[in-house]
This record gives C-alpha cells, structure tokens and sequence, in this order.
C-alpha cells in the first residue's frame, strides 16, 4: 500500500477529525483519483466512485470531488494536469463581502484578501482560488507552501462535515497562475456537469445514513412501521442512483453542451437527490429511533455530515431557476 505523504504538525493532534479526512484524503489521491474518469469519459461511472467515496466518509468525498474537479477544470481549460503528490481544492465561494482581490504585477499576478469556505485548507497542497480582478471574475491556480496563505483558526467550528476543514483562509499578496480568461471558470460545460458530481456524494451520504436500516432488515429486527420506511428509502435511492446513472450517459453523450441541456440537467438532479436525502433523514430517524444516533458514532457522524453537505443546496431559489427553465423549454416544445 501507498505510504501517504507527511501532514502538516498542526493535523497531528490525537482524534482531530481533519487528521482523519487528511490521511484518507491523501491516500485517495495517491492511491485512486488517477483511475476516476474526466467528465465526459465513463462519466456515470465517475458519478459512482463520488457515490461511493460520499458512501464511505462524506468529508473524505468533499476533499475527494474538490481535487477530482480541479483536474478536470485545468484539463478543460488549459490542458495541464497536477504534478506528482498534488493535492488540489477548488475554493471558488463567493458569498457576500469583500473576498479576494487579484491584482497583475510586473511579475503576474497576486491575491489578497479572505476566501471562506476552503475545504482542505490544511490538507491541501494546491487551490484552485476564484477571485475579483480589474477586467472580471478570474480562476488562479495557487501554491499554498506560500507564506502569504493563513488558515484562520476557528472558523470552521461545525460538527457536520467537521473533517472537511472548510477554514476561512487569508491570502496577502501571494503569487497566482490565472487559469483561463475572465469567467472561464463559470462558463465552461464542465461547470454545470461538476454540480452533478456534487449531488453524487450527497447520494452516497444518504446510503451511508440508510445503513443501520438494512442492517436491521437484514438481522430480521423490522417490524411492519420500519419496513414501510426502508421500502420508501430503497425506492427513493434506487432512483436516485438511475436518475444519476442516465446523467452521466447524457453528458458522455454531449459533453460540450452543443444542445444547451446541463442547465436544466444538472438543476433536476440536485434537486431530486436533495429531495432523496432530505426524506431519507427523516424516514431512517422515525425507523430507529434515537439509539444509532446515540451508540453507532459512524451512523450519527454521517447524518450530521449529509444534514451539513446537502444545504450546500440552494433549496426553493434552485428550484425558482428549474420552473423557469423548465417553463421555457415546454413552452419552446409547443413551438
């Protein structure tokens, strides 16, 4: 077995949740990303390595899909691959305030400024950073080594997706590459197909909750209230795994969205697999009772996790967008 790189002393401490999303996710990089097909290439059968990795930890899966996204940004875009032992993220959040600043220099380019939501922000060994520019909104590939990137304690105090290590993270005038032209990042294909990817691990947080269900079933401790609830939650995964399975299908099938469908693709699929996990919380809640949550630390860590992951969602506003399209598109049909 592959020895995964050295950590950082600051992961070291005994139980920290990062240290252990850290050691897996290193391992994933130097053991298995190499063989998860680019969007557009066996892309159903990338949807289910996410699946899966959201299956077996869903911090380890968002650490997982960052860096798998970040290789297929820069093959899309520039046609470059990450070096041996890079590990990459994509922190491209964008909620309200200042947020990062690039700025050309006689050398480049700079950033400076707060980026929050940086998952693997001590595991990490490269981002993908989205960032304001004079011309417009640019991606930038950086090295973190720099002595201008501060993690910033503290600022990722959950306990869902507590692994995930999503700091807040302060740049000063550290040395950028842009990667592509100004919205590049935003306007490619792979943008719409890499949401998909996304609500590929939900999927598998989902499986990872349902599991004490089947457990159950399988040790013929369900009486007839839990075995109508894991009726309705293998229905609910089974399609949601078909749903997942014909998506892929249609983006190999197009993957440069010559037909204009990954918008509306991608809104349906993460909507159904919300609606999936939403209701798959509930059901296995009023199946078990209080007890996996309470003795089965793997069972309560992935529903706070999935509970966490999931509202990554944009709830009623994704779905505002899907009835207008949706709406546009049946009346363009008619036509």
């Amino acid at each position: 077995m592959t020895t995964p790189p050295e950590l950082p002393e600051h992961l070291r401490p005994p139980g920290a949740p990062e240290r252990r999303t850290a050691e897996l996710f290193a391992r994933f990089v130097a053991e298995e990303a190499a063989d998860v097909p680019l969007p557009g290439r066996s892309t159903a059968r990338r949807f289910a390595a996410l699946t899966a990795l959201g299956r077996r930890d869903l911090s380890l899966a968002r650490l997982a899909e960052g860096h798998l996204d970040a290789v297929a940004i820069r093959h899309e875009v520039e046609g470059s691959s990450p070096g041996p032992g890079e590990r990459w993220g994509v922190w491209a959040a964008r909620p309200p305030g200042p947020g990062v600043r690039a700025a050309r220099t006689g050398r480049g380019w700079t950033l400076s400024g707060l980026k929050p939501y940086c998952s693997g922000a001590r595991a990490c060994t490269h981002a993908l950073v989205s960032a304001d520019a004079d011309d417009g909104y640019r991606l930038f590939a950086v090295a973190l080594e720099h002595p201008g990137v501060t993690p910033v304690p503290g600022t990722w105090p959950a306990i869902g997706m507590a692994g995930s290590d999503s700091l807040d993270v302060s740049f000063a005038d550290v040395p950028a590459r842009a990667v592509g032209e100004v919205d590049a990042y935003l306007e490619r294909p792979g943008f719409l197909h890499g949401g998909v990817g996304v609500a590929a691990c939900w999927l598998g947080g989902a499986h990872a909750v349902a599991a004490p269900l089947y457990e159950r079933a399988a040790a013929g401790r369900l009486n007839d209230h839990a075995a109508a609830h894991l009726g309705a939650v293998d229905l609910l995964l089974h399609t949601a795994g078909t749903l997942m399975r014909q998506a892929g299908e249609d983006i190999d099938a197009d993957p440069l969205d010559a037909r204009g469908e990954a918008r509306v693709r991608g809104l349906r699929v993460r909507a159904l697999v919300e609606k999936v996990c939403t209701e798959v919380l509930e059901r296995v809640g009023r199946a078990t009772g209080a007890g996996p949550l309470c003795h089965d630390e793997e069972h309560a860590r992935a529903v706070a996790d999935l509970t966490v992951y999931v509202r990554q969602h944009h709830a009623e506003a994704n779905l505002a967008e899907l009835g207008r399209l949706s709406t546009a598109e049946a009346v363009g049909a008619e036509r």
